[in-house]
């Protein structure tokens, strides 16, 4: 392990020998192993999506913090104390300078990882679903940093769109309104993360991880835009969840929201939480299913793009 920067982010040995190299890097959030699984399933789930990027070519690069360090490319150890211990912080862009600090536990979100991953030079991040403009937002103005934060960060995220709990056309007017490029994976349909179809159209749609890897060079050679590239990979329509049950399983959830008077943060931890209860794990295989085939096209992309890199280069 290697300190390069003054604020303090460490590099696994394997990440930093790969980005020297020119190697394919993926990074990955910690979020998901701290506060989007359940445990044990979280650990051997984060386990299994590193091994996911690493047999289709590419380094993982798990983010996350470890007393009050941000490292890029946790070793199992620190991967198993973030899936582990309790008091784990959800670390957004804004609490990384507090809980670096005060020498906290913290695991990044997607915002945290992109900006995490575009300062050590990791051109591609593989999520499950990117957070979003929350519903009945035009009063409680809430709003995930995920958006804002993509603007401003050149990075390729990998989702299966935007969690299906959120308000999904509201969130790609902002997408829209901020400047962030959105594609989709073989589809003209933004996905809904436990659905195929969130219910919106496209306008751009990619068909291989090589054309995801020409707009990521049109944009470095370009120098114009300096915001996030959305690539939306849908689940199979035979892979998602049950369309019935997600609608009556989402309604159920948002009314004991407002029963309980969740809000902010909680929201999305409480209401994948009723998911995971309700459907009686089916939730959690889908939302599994979805990390790992983005984990594989993320990987195929960060392949395509060092191969683009290297023949440019030769």
């Amino acid at each position: 392990m290697i300190t390069v920067t003054n604020f303090h982010i460490r590099y696994g040995a394997e990440v930093a020998d790969a980005l020297r190299d020119g190697r394919p890097v993926v990074a990955l959030e910690s979020t998901i192993v701290s506060h989007g699984l359940p445990r044990p399933e979280n650990l051997r789930v984060a386990r299994q999506i590193e091994a996911t990027v690493r047999d289709a070519g590419a380094v993982p690069a798990t983010i996350g913090m470890v007393g009050g360090e941000l490292v890029v490319g946790l070793d199992d150890a620190q991967l198993t104390r973030l899936a582990t211990v309790d008091g784990v912080a959800k670390l957004s862009v804004r609490d990384l300078a507090v809980a670096a600090a005060t020498r906290a536990d913290g695991a990044t979100t997607v915002a945290a990882t992109s900006a995490v991953a575009a300062m050590a030079g990791i051109g591609v991040f593989a999520t499950g679903g990117l957070g979003g403009v929350h519903r009945e937002a035009a009063q409680t103005f809430d709003e995930s940093a995920d958006l804002v934060t993509l603007a401003r960060t050149p990075i390729a995220v990998v989702c299966a769109g935007v969690k299906s709990i959120l308000d999904v056309g509201a969130t790609l007017e902002r997408l829209e309104t901020l400047g962030v490029s959105v594609i989709g994976y073989r589809t003209r349909r933004f996905p809904g993360f436990y659905l195929t179809d969130g219910g919106f159209d496209l306008d751009w749609s990619v068909d291989s991880p090589e054309q995801v890897a020409d707009v990521l060079a049109a944009r470095t050679q370009q120098d114009l835009h300096r915001g996030g590239l959305v690539v939306a990979n849908p689940l199979p329509v035979d892979e998602q969840l049950d369309p019935a049950m997600h609608d009556r399983t989402l309604a159920e959830g948002l009314a004991l929201l407002e029963r309980d008077g969740v809000t902010g943060k909680a929201v999305t931890p409480y209401l994948l939480a009723h998911f995971h209860s309700a459907t009686e794990g089916a939730s959690l295989t889908v939302n599994v299913r979805i990390i790992l085939r983005n984990a594989d096209l993320a990987a195929r992309i960060a392949v395509a793009a060092a191969a683009r890199r290297a023949d440019t280069e030769a």
